[in-house]
């Protein structure tokens, strides 16, 4: 659903609705009932090991450990370890950056407006919860 790409009348004809009456209050429950309430599902957080062992599975990061495992077999144990260091720092920093991006996440969601404006059965109430509005 590309609602971004369509003009307002069809946005307003493919949600069976209209500005001047809105929805009935038995099809904003109808509605609510059928597609649920209106807000983002909270994803489960991952945890700390699964956050490195991803940090891992990028194609790249393969490839240094393939080479750090092969310097190490033909005796240039100095070169592997600088490469291990190189792929545990960059797994450090990318779990620390992750955590940041996290926290951002959800301090916007605490951020953003509880309310919102809807018409039912043609009457405006501006203090519903956006999060109980069936769309």
């Amino acid at each position: 659903m590309e609602w971004y790409n369509k003009g307002k009348k069809e946005v307003l004809d493919e949600l069976r609705t209209d500005l001047s009456h809105g929805l009935s209050n038995n099809e904003a429950a109808r509605r609510l009932e059928e597609y649920g309430r209106n807000e983002l599902e909270e994803q489960a957080k991952k945890s700390f090991i699964s956050k490195l062992i991803a940090q891992f599975a990028d194609f790249l990061i393969i490839i240094l450990l393939i080479a750090a495992g092969i310097s190490a077999f033909v005796g240039e144990r100095e070169d592997a370890f600088v490469i291990l260091a190189i792929v545990v720092i960059n797994a450090i920093l990318g779990i620390y950056q992750e955590g940041k991006a996290e926290k951002s996440v959800e301090a916007l969601q605490r951020l953003s407006a509880p309310t919102a404006k809807v018409i039912r059965d043609g009457k405006s109430d501006n203090t519903a919860c956006c999060r109980n509005c069936a769309w």
